[in-house]
């Protein structure tokens, strides 16, 4: 477990480093098109390191404010916070995380946070409806491992990064069909327009890969971690196969933030979850998984 903490912090600081290069350069091709001249890489870089800067300190509350949730309270949610104390006895967390609860009709959950001490676990209404004791432990004891293992962090920073990209790709390719050319510079637009199509593909695919670096493998290893927390496998099994079965739709959820739910909010993907660009994997192999350690 500590080697894949150490890998998470490592491959973190990767991302991070690959995300200010492409930030970068789409900044820079989309201050060149509006003719900002030499002060379209000064402009590039302030903006590709400031967002940065803050997807690390804000993801958290960036993706609570995407997901509309509030805090949980002692009066509605009781028995969700009775769970997390139970739980942060056997789960060694040094740092209570702080729940929240969004309005949805589909049963699910996420963690997020930079780090253990701020780190944040969320639950739609429907799960503290549909779910019983102790599938509920199940549920928020596999969002404690994520936070334990340090998934968070990077699961965070990666929801907010591939959503900038994905919209500055989308201005940059605006920005050259708003721009008027003339005679005099129709070469030179014509190797920039090609940039620019060149820029907007690959951004699709960099999003992809960059949740893809989020390893399917940490959804495993988070209910490994749920059942070491909760020595209850089973109610974790009829958590995630009634999480499976249901077909409600989480609205607040997108393709950035989808990586980070304990399933894919997006029914009839977690079907097709071996193929390649799946986030998450099948239900059936996680069930299977945590048989194995009965």
């Amino acid at each position: 477990m500590y080697q894949d903490i150490k890998r998470n912090k490592i491959k973190t600081g990767f991302i991070i480093s690959i995300y200010i290069v492409v930030i970068t350069l789409i900044i820079y091709y989309i201050c060149y098109a509006l003719d900002f001249g030499i002060f379209s890489i000064i402009i590039a870089l302030i903006v590709s390191i400031a967002s940065a800067w803050g997807s690390y300190y804000y993801s958290d509350k960036i993706v609570l404010s995407i997901n509309r949730a509030r805090p949980a309270t002692e009066e509605e949610n009781k028995k969700l916070i009775n769970i997390l104390d139970a739980l942060m006895v056997s789960s060694g967390l040094q740092h209570k995380p702080k729940l929240y609860v969004m309005d949805s009709n589909q049963p699910n959950a996420f963690a997020t946070g930079r780090d253990p001490e701020h780190s944040v676990i969320c639950v739609t209404t429907a799960l503290l409806d549909k779910l019983d004791y102790y599938e509920l432990e199940g549920v928020v004891a596999h969002e404690m491992g994520h936070i334990k293992n340090y998934d968070i962090r990077l699961s965070a920073i990666l929801t907010v990064m591939v959503g900038l990209v994905i919209i500055l790709s989308d201005f940059f390719s605006r920005a050259f069909l708003w721009r008027r050319f003339d005679d005099d510079n129709r070469g030179s637009n014509g190797i920039m327009v090609l940039i620019s199509l060149i820029l907007l593909v690959l951004a699709g695919f960099f999003g992809k890969l960059m949740k893809l670096a989020i390893s399917r493998k940490r959804e495993f290893m988070a209910d490994a971690t749920a059942v070491e927390f909760t020595r209850n496998p089973d109610a974790l099994i009829s958590a995630l196969t009634k999480l499976d079965s249901d077909s409600s739709k989480l609205e607040q959820a997108n393709n950035s933030t989808e990586n980070m739910y304990i399933v894919s909010p997006f029914k009839g993907k977690q079907k097709k979850a071996n193929n390649w660009f799946s986030t998450h994997p099948s239900i059936e192999d996680r069930i299977e998984a945590i048989k194995n350690l009965k």
